[in-house]
Formats: structure tokens, C-alpha cells, sequence
């Protein structure tokens, strides 16, 4: 990394130049004093030819992924709480992008740092923990076409249920080489005339999770009852085992008094409303009841709930790809700079990584 021509002169210290622009941007004494103490111990490790990986001393301005990787490395053999570490390197992400955002600084080391050290992946080892076979076995008793496409569509893309519940027929591509006109796998769905988003433009059987929706906000012309909680709008590739689910269902799916169109609506005493979490949970609670997987008053390490199918999704295909960037971008939990890190030709690169990897529960 190093420093912007035209700021050269102006940044002999780039940790004092940040930490002036706290200063005017309203920033209190006290938060401009703890950047200050983390960012100057930061500077000090890097200086330091035993520590840094280099074996030279270096300045912020030069540092890189591995000289910030080891810093955050050596504070986690320090005697600091996990959630100060993360603290430290939240702040160090933030000066960073600050000075690349401004032009002082070409790049920002700690964006692939942030990502790496991203531990939220669910890691409980008291979970119950379901083999792929089993959870083959577990959807063969499950026969309603709704019930059966709600589990296989958790199971296959890890999205979360009030994303689940916002999807609408707009979201979904089932043919090949659709492009802007009107998806031939849908058609038949509903009278309305439902185009795919144009996202989805040539994508491929494909599944938009948008990161927009919130509870109480009116979304093509119907009130939302659920937020979903995505840092960015995601295309989750569908296979064929999730696309003949979702075709089962749509040949049954009732017609909606909604201009959204949605993608599940009920076809019980709610007939033909928008399915909403709580119906979500009661369905898979239901069902996890019958295998065993759920008893009234258990917790999460016992119970299997519609988050587990996500924990699921992500302990599975992180264990076959190795690759948790590609996971976390499914999951919705990376940033557009992380991607544009990583490639220029991402999509290509999820959907290949995905269908080759991606878990048969046929």
C-alpha cells in the first residue's frame, strides 16, 4: 500500500491526519483518545523489526493484509478479551477506510482482514449436530409441497427466515437463460404478470435475497412483516433438486390478493397471505417434533429450528469448499469491497463454487 501523491506532504503522520478529521467531523475527546491508544499501539508494533513480519520497521502507510493479520495475531496471545481484539481491529479497519476513502491511502489492508477474522459462522460444538443423510431422511416425511419447499429452500441457500418470508415471484429464476422477459417456470404461477428482477438478468436459475426489506415498510405495494438483516443484496444459485421442490409447490401455490406476488403463502386458515415467521417456525417445528429434533423447553444445542437449517447450510458447505468467503457472501454477511477483493468475476465464481460443492438431499 502507500501513499497518494498529492497527500504526501500532508501525511508525515496519517494517524494524526485521522484523528484531526475525528476532530471535525464531531467525534468526542474520549473516542478520539481510545482510537488514538489503539492506532499508536498498532504503529509501535509495526516499528518494532522483532514483531512485524517484515523484520523491518515499517509505517501505517505501509503495512499490508499480512503485517495487519499479524498484529491482530499477536493480540490474541496477549492478555485482551476477545471482544477488545475485535474492537482494536474494527477501529484499525475504520482508519483505514477512511484514508483510502479520501484518497490519502491507495487501499485498505484490514478489509480481508475483517472478513477473516469474521467468527459469527456458526461454531457451537454442543449443537445438535444432523448428517447430510440424515437430513435426507428427515425431508422424505415431509409430503405438503409448501412444507417440503420452505425446508429444502432453507436447507440449500442458509438465507434467514424473514428473508425467506420476503421473497417474492420477482425474486426467482428457474430457467436457464432467462433474461428481462417473463421466467416460462413461473408463468403458469400466477395471472399476474411477474418479470424477474432485472439482477437476474442471465444469471441462471437464481434466487435474489434482497438486502432492502423492513418490518413495517410497504414493498411492491404490500406492508412487510419482517426485516431482513443482509449487508447487501445477494443471487444465491438454485440447483435442481431446489428448483423441482419449488415446482412441486408452484403447481399447487393458491393465487394471492397481493401486488407482491410472494414467493410462499399459506394454504391453511391464512389462505393465500404471505407466510410469516411465525408460521415458518410452527412448520419446521412440526416436523422436527416428529423426527425427535424438537421438544417444547429445549434450547438450541437440542432443537431443530429454522435458524439451524442455516447453521446447517454454513457448517456443510464451508466443509467442502474451504472457501468462507464465497460462504459468507451467501449468507449475506459480505460487504460489496470484500467482493471486488476477491474478483472481478464473482458471480461466475459462486456459482461454480456452489454447484460443485453444494450438498444433494435427494
Amino acid at each position: 500500500m502507500s501513499v497518494g501523491a498529492a497527500d504526501e506532504s500532508e501525511l508525515e503522520d496519517p494517524i494524526e491526519y485521522f484523528l484531526q478529521d475525528m476532530t471535525y467531523h464531531g467525534k468526542s475527546d474520549r473516542t478520539r483518545e481510545a482510537y488514538k491508544r489503539v492506532l499508536r499501539r498498532f504503529e509501535a508494533f509495526l516499528a518494532d523489526s522483532s514483531r512485524n513480519p517484515r523484520g523491518i520497521g515499517i509505517g501505517p502507510e505501509d503495512a499490508t493484509h499480512r503485517d495487519c493479520m499479524a498484529w491482530i495475531h499477536s493480540l490474541r496471545h496477549s492478555d485482551l478479551a476477545d471482544s477488545t481484539v475485535a474492537t482494536y481491529a474494527s477501529y484499525l479497519h475504520r482508519f483505514y477506510a477512511y484514508l483510502a476513502q479520501v484518497g490519502a491511502f491507495d487501499s485498505n489492508p484490514m478489509t480481508l482482514v475483517m472478513e477473516e477474522m469474521d467468527e459469527r459462522i456458526d461454531t457451537n460444538p454442543s449443537r445438535r449436530d444432523v448428517s447430510v443423510p440424515a437430513m435426507r431422511e428427515f425431508l422424505t416425511e415431509i409430503a405438503h409441497p409448501l412444507d417440503h419447499a420452505v425446508v429444502v429452500t432453507l436447507l440449500k441457500t442458509g438465507i434467514r427466515v424473514g428473508e425467506l418470508c420476503n421473497l417474492d415471484l420477482r425474486d426467482i429464476v428457474l430457467s436457464e437463460g432467462t433474461s428481462n422477459a417473463r421466467d416460462t417456470a413461473l408463468a403458469a404461477v400466477s395471472s399476474a404478470e411477474v418479470s424477474p428482477r432485472v439482477q437476474l438478468e442471465n444469471r441462471g436459475p437464481s434466487l435474489y435475497v434482497s438486502a432492502e426489506p423492513t418490518a413495517g415498510e410497504v414493498l411492491a405495494g404490500e406492508e412487510r412483516t419482517a426485516s431482513n438483516k443482509r449487508k447487501r443484496s445477494t443471487i444465491v444459485p438454485v440447483d435442481e433438486e431446489l428448483a423441482t421442490a419449488l415446482r412441486r409447490w408452484f403447481a399447487i401455490r393458491p393465487e394471492t390478493r397481493s401486488p407482491a406476488e410472494p414467493l410462499f403463502c399459506s394454504t391453511s386458515g391464512s389462505w393465500g397471505s404471505r407466510l410469516t415467521p411465525d408460521m415458518v417456525y410452527h412448520l419446521v417445528e412440526h416436523h422436527a417434533a416428529d423426527s425427535g429434533w424438537y421438544r417444547s423447553g429445549g434450547g438450541a444445542e437440542e432443537n431443530v429450528t429454522p435458524h439451524y437449517f442455516r447453521h446447517f447450510f454454513t457448517t456443510h458447505l464451508r466443509d467442502r469448499t474451504g472457501d468462507r468467503g464465497i460462504v459468507k457472501y451467501l449468507r449475506g454477511e459480505v460487504g460489496g469491497d470484500i467482493i471486488d477483493t476477491y474478483t472481478h468475476n464473482w458471480g461466475d465464481r459462486v456459482r461454480q463454487t456452489y454447484e460443485s460443492h453444494i450438498y444433494s438431499l435427494y
